[in-house]
């Protein structure tokens, strides 16, 4: 199973300042970079920056990334952002991201939106873009990064934002592999659902009865049953199918439940082997067996 290679960046301790034209992508960038680990606070006056990092290094550590998100409503208080930038007042590294993109694209965007512009008063939305571009040049003139978002889905700008502040553990693919009962009803927030039902039931055996899925002898029990690996592989086949796809379209949380009939032996065995081999793939990969104990 193979995923898109992440750059080995080190983000412990960033700050990063999220700023740009209204409808380019301020509240996107922010969702993810809070999916990335960041402590993300929206609409500071940027006045208060020093005051949030001190609390997160207080509350969280000096290590936590922060990102905040400034917009033009701050208005005059953009001198301080800049002051506090140019002078690295903030005692952190930081990072300047500017959102753009072309007065067309805002326009519809806004328009799709139904939302005035902040700057639009009493006038036309493109009257509200043309001052917030005044406002906002001097920050766009000394961005350390700028993503021009008019030709980019979603699902593209969250992969740009993940390529310029992601690590290789908050970017790879986290699979959450669930073991379930049929008879207590399948997990609602399950992607996949695979029935393990085909398979003999180890309860019929006297000696296995008692033990659970995650128990030497009914793990081999299982698993030596005629199809039993074969499955296991070619499941693991199908999700490497999916994974890419996933984070491709960012999302980087997969749920997998693997369901029996009372969800204590067949089920457990199977969702451990199948999580064993997505580690050894090299996926962020774990195991919560729901309905074991319930019996």
């Amino acid at each position: 199973m193979s995923e898109p290679s992440a750059p080995p960046v080190e983000h412990s301790g960033e700050v990063v300042v999220v700023t740009g034209m209204t409808g380019a992508g301020r509240s996107t960038a922010a969702k993810e970079l809070e999916d990335l680990g960041y402590y993300v606070v929206d609409n500071l006056p940027p006045f208060l920056l020093r005051d949030v990092v001190r609390l997160v290094d207080e509350s969280r550590g000096a290590s936590q990334p922060i990102a905040v998100v400034v917009d033009v409503r701050s208005g005059a208080f953009f001198d301080s952002l800049q002051a506090n930038l140019a002078q690295h007042a903030i005692g952190r590294d930081t990072t300047l991201l500017f959102l753009d993109a072309t007065d067309d694209v805002l326009v519809r965007r806004q328009e799709a939106a139904r939302r005035p512009h902040p700057l639009q008063a009493s006038g036309r939305l493109i009257d509200g873009l043309r001052r917030e571009r005044i406002a906002l040049a001097a920050l766009r003139a000394d961005a350390d990064l700028v993503i021009e978002t008019s030709d980019l889905n979603v699902h593209q700008l969250t992969d740009r934002i993940a390529r310029a502040f992601g690590t290789p553990d908050t970017t790879r693919l986290k699979v959450t592999v669930i073991s379930f009962g049929f008879k207590y009803g399948i997990p609602v927030d399950a992607d996949f659902v695979a029935d393990m039902r085909w398979l003999p039931n180890p309860y019929w055996v006297p000696e296995l009865r008692g033990q659970t899925g995650r128990s030497t002898s009914v793990r081999d029990y299982v698993l030596e049953q005629e199809g039993a690996r074969k499955f296991v592989d070619d499941y693991v086949t199908l999700l490497s199918g999916v994974a890419a796809g996933y984070l491709r379209e960012g999302k980087r949380f997969l749920t997998v439940a693997v369901g029996c009939t009372g969800g204590k032996h067949r089920s457990v065995a199977m969702t451990e082997e199948i999580s064993r081999q997505l580690i050894e793939a090299g996926y962020d990969a774990g195991t919560v067996h729901r309905d074991l104990g319930r019996e």
